[in-house]
């Protein structure tokens, strides 16, 4: 898909009226591993307070690590600092942690409620480098704010 500003669009109609959790992470993360060309994991990993961690929440994909530390690899240091990360080659970010040896390129969108707490990340491996353009950054970008605020 190339258009890519319609996978919002399509997200939106998806979720309308639903708010269970797993439900729309799962077919949040299904849409757009449908949509999207090139990419090997699509999900999410879910903020627990209580241990300061991420752990494993849907997603399609090769198995993953169920656990990561805030402020440890691409998705723990951008929950951490509650911003998007984009690595276009896994191998140069300091602290990747590799749970799929097919992955060249990541990108990581946090994703905070209206009150400031931590949600979780969106999380997006491809087994290509570079794979994240701008225009595919921001779409994705959206695709996680819409799922945060269909969540109660």
């Amino acid at each position: 898909m190339d258009n890519y500003q319609l996978i919002g669009e399509q997200l939106t109609a998806l979720l309308e009226g639903e708010h269970k959790m797993i439900a729309n992470l799962s077919n949040a993360s299904a849409l757009v591993n449908q949509l999207v060309s090139d990419l090997n994991w699509v999900g999410f990993y879910l903020y627990d307070p209580e241990l300061d961690e991420l752990y494993l929440g849907p997603f399609q994909g090769q198995v993953a690590c169920m656990h990561i530390p805030l402020g440890k690899g691409v998705c723990g240091v951008a929950a951490k600092e509650r911003k998007t990360l984009v690595v276009k080659d896994v191998t140069e970010f300091p602290g990747y942690i590799a749970c799929d040896a097919s992955a060249k390129s990541e990108l990581v969108v946090p994703m905070v409620k209206e009150n400031g707490e931590l949600f979780g990340v969106f999380d997006l491996d491809a087994p290509v480098l570079d794979r994240f353009t701008p225009e595919l950054v921001k779409a994705l970008e959206e695709v996680a704010a819409i799922v945060v605020k269909t969540i109660d």
